[in-house]
């Protein structure tokens, strides 16, 4: 896919962060070297991985949803739900007149009857069901006129068509109640039978139920809530192909991908599995990708914490804390604003609250590393208004347009 150049508001440019991925990307252009970069400011260090942050889908969504707001300034504009799972963009675009026509759950706010064909609806990054698009149809306003669904997303909705086509049925690695899996599955069911599972224990349970090691009703206890209508996991998984929501840890949905591919040649033989089990890796997200691939390179270094930046119901920045967390203490907080020097606000996915932790900073008898990073779904703004709130809980650091220097020297050689 070509790389369309985007039009982001100049309130989520970075003047810091964005300098440091311009740079890299002219120094390592064929993308090979996942070191992080140093950002060294003497007794505070800042390591910053190769990929994250922002991506084309939710580049693309922004595009559009501020380009929208700025050229219809008399009409009423409404997005289904959140366009990406970052608080900062939501609140801006409600402070614009932008009013939800549903929670992230699916509640609805307000009734899509209620609109007439004069008024404009967004469809976000995640994309939509048919059953809304359906709903949109009826009242007159056009489902694909502001569509901001992520090309990646279409890419695996395509995929299962083709898939649907041949007969196959779809298994969907993904969080069952996730806009994107919703929409995933709704797509996934207009052609084949659909079943969802959430991650690798799972699909485990699954695969015992399709080798008959476990009973075939234990399908309707574990997956009858998430499945097509009748799906029969003993006809239905015949032959059939894993998808996933493309947020999901990438390394995961390959473990579920080989659990499921396994269980098929202990039910059918190794000869006959390309009969029974579709390759379907092709469909995961590139950027996901590499931004997991770099977070893994990231959670290999020396660091003493990890920080990353993103919004609490952002599945794919809860998968970089997921990564991380395994290797020094890790802390998920939305912006600058959850930050002080003796204590953090962070959020425990585990939990599913908010928590306080005192004295996160160690001793600063020595430099302090902090690996940095963020979701897709950031802006590298707020990476760098956290980088800038902890170097002042520091003496002595270096200026920033010290450290910031080379990458500026590198950016104008490009131009030259």
């Amino acid at each position: 896919m070509a790389r369309k150049k985007f039009d982001i508001p100049e309130m989520y440019r970075s003047p810091i962060i964005r300098k440091v991925k311009d740079a890299t990307k002219i120094i390592d252009p064929m993308k090979k070297d996942m070191e992080p970069t140093v950002l060294d400011f003497g007794p505070v260090q800042f390591l910053i991985p190769r990929f994250f942050g922002f991506c084309y889908g939710v580049e693309n969504a922004i595009d559009i949803a501020y380009r929208t707001v700025a050229e219809n300034p008399d009409r009423n504009i409404y997005l289904l739900s959140e366009m990406i799972h970052n608080p900062t963009v939501n609140e801006d675009l409600q402070k614009k007149g932008v009013k939800f026509l549903f929670d992230t759950d699916g509640t609805e706010r307000i009734p899509i009857s209620s609109l007439n064909s004069e008024d404009i609806v967004i469809v976000p990054a995640f994309g939509t069901t048919l059953d809304i698009q359906a709903q949109l149809k009826e009242v007159g306003i056009d489902p694909y006129q502001y569509d901001t669904t992520c090309p990646f997303v279409e890419k695996v909705w395509k995929r299962g068509k083709q898939l649907g086509k041949k007969n196959y049925s779809l298994v969907v690695h993904g969080k069952h109640q996730h806009e994107e899996t919703r929409a995933t599955f709704s797509h996934s069911a207009e052609h084949s039978p659909v079943v969802v599972v959430l991650n690798s224990e799972e699909a485990r349970t699954l695969a015992d139920i399709i080798t008959g090691e476990r009973p075939a009703s234990d399908f309707e206890k574990y997956f009858g809530h998430k499945s097509t209508k009748g799906f029969d996991p003993l006809t239905d998984m015949e032959r059939f192909g894993v998808i996933n929501q493309t947020t999901m840890l990438a390394t995961e949905t390959q473990e579920v991908m080989e659990i499921l591919r396994d269980a098929t040649i202990k039910r059918f033989g190794e000869a006959n599995i390309l009969d029974h089990f579709a390759d379907t890796s092709d469909t995961l997200c590139y950027a996901t990708n590499e931004n997991q691939s770099a977070t893994l390179v990231l959670a290999e270094t020396n660091a003493d914490l990890s920080i990353v930046v993103g919004g609490y119901n952002s599945s794919n920045t809860m998968h970089l804390v997921e990564i991380l967390e395994h290797k020094f203490p890790t802390y998920h907080v939305r912006d600058k604003g959850e930050l002080s020097e003796n204590k953090v606000l962070h959020f425990d996915q585990w939990a599913k609250e908010l928590k306080q932790t005192k004295d996160w900073l160690p001793e600063k008898d020595r430099p302090v590393k902090i690996a940095l990073t963020s979701g897709a779904s950031c802006p590298d703004i707020l990476v760098d208004e956290v980088l800038l709130q902890i170097l002042e809980y520091f003496e002595g650091t270096k200026e920033l347009d010290k450290v910031i220097a080379p990458f500026e020297e590198k950016l104008e050689q490009e131009e030259a």
